[in-house]
């Protein structure tokens, strides 16, 4: 998956949209990031990752990963334990706000390092804010960008997750791709608002204890940190030619999944690795019952990413 200033997790292509309100049953997964939203450098990086291709210009990261095998990690930051330092908003309406208790976001935390223990990534909650701000919950655009201005906290390499109770677009989720900062953005001294859209928004229903039948587990907040890592979805692209999401050990895949059809293969072929669509898999649209892990190429990504273009900043 690749980039953005600000990734919209969405799927509109093939996302049956769901209006996210408390009490919903059967929802659909829908998040709002894809490889359009890619910045450049990302792209590039991923390119080089990918195919092996020399990188004139570019990031550092970029230019790094023009002499890196896609198949091994050769980088010894890529095999050493990552701690996000990671903060919570968790944002509600006037009428619901006794939804959200306080032990959901606890419950939230142990899932998503529960979910990334396995690849030597965990989650240090440095604060919980709690916010009851209608326009806020919804998070349309202006209200999303004043949401964030005002709330978000830390440095670039700071995970701010925004759980709103009534997020807007019909999506669970959607979140950004990590970047190559300019100069001024880096620092003690940095020009924090060149990252002010910086982190993940996510249906604060999903969290464990929440309403959102099958998706009430924590998983959507682990699918979209994957974005935050540099992950994108295993369907990236929806066809099972061309490079998908850039990893090699994710079988192609031509349809998101919706719940979790074991047996599914949109791509049995040569691309398809066999036949069977990765259902399993965190970046997939599986509900959170179906979800077990990461591949191990997607674990060296998110390190190689993590420790690129956003450890320092």
């Amino acid at each position: 998956m690749i980039v953005g200033a600000y990734l919209l997790a969405s799927l509109g292509a093939l996302a049956h949209l769901i209006t996210a309100t408390p009490g919903l049953t059967r929802p659909k997964f829908d998040c709002g990031t894809d490889i359009s939203h890619a910045s450049t450098d990302f792209l590039s990086t991923l390119e080089s990752l990918h195919y092996g291709t020399p990188s004139s210009g570019g990031s550092p990261a970029a230019r790094a990963a023009s002499s890196l095998s896609p198949l091994a990690p050769r980088n010894k930051d890529n095999n050493s334990a990552i701690t996000v330092d990671t903060v919570f908003h968790i944002v509600a309406k006037q009428s619901n706000k006794a939804d959200i208790t306080n032990d959901m976001p606890t419950a939230q935390l142990d899932a998503l390092n529960t979910a990334y223990k396995p690849y030597n990534i965990q989650f240090n909650l440095l604060n919980v804010t709690w916010n009851t701000n209608d326009a806020w919950a919804v998070g349309e655009k202006d209200a999303d960008t004043t949401m964030k201005k005002t709330l978000r906290q830390g440095s670039y390499r700071t995970l701010n997750i925004f759980f709103q109770t009534d997020l807007a677009g019909g999506v669970l989720g959607r979140c950004t791709l990590p970047s190559q900062l300019s100069a001024n953005a880096k620092g003690d001294k940095a020009d924090r608002s060149v990252y002010a859209n910086d982190g993940c928004n996510v249906n604060a229903n999903t969290m464990p204890e929440g309403s959102l039948d099958e998706y009430n587990s924590g998983m959507t907040a682990v699918h979209e940190a994957g974005h935050w890592l540099g992950l994108l979805h295993t369907f990236e692209g929806l066809s099972c030619e061309g490079p998908g999401d850039y990893i090699d050990d994710t079988p192609q895949e031509k349809e998101a999944t919706d719940g979790c059809p074991v047996g599914k293969s949109t791509c049995p072929g040569k691309n398809g690795a066999g036949g069977a669509d990765p259902i399993h898999n965190f970046m997939d649209y599986s509900n959170d019952g179906c979800y077990e892990g990461f591949t191990g190429l997607q674990r060296e990504r998110m390190h190689f990413l993590f420790n690129g273009f956003r450890d320092g900043n």
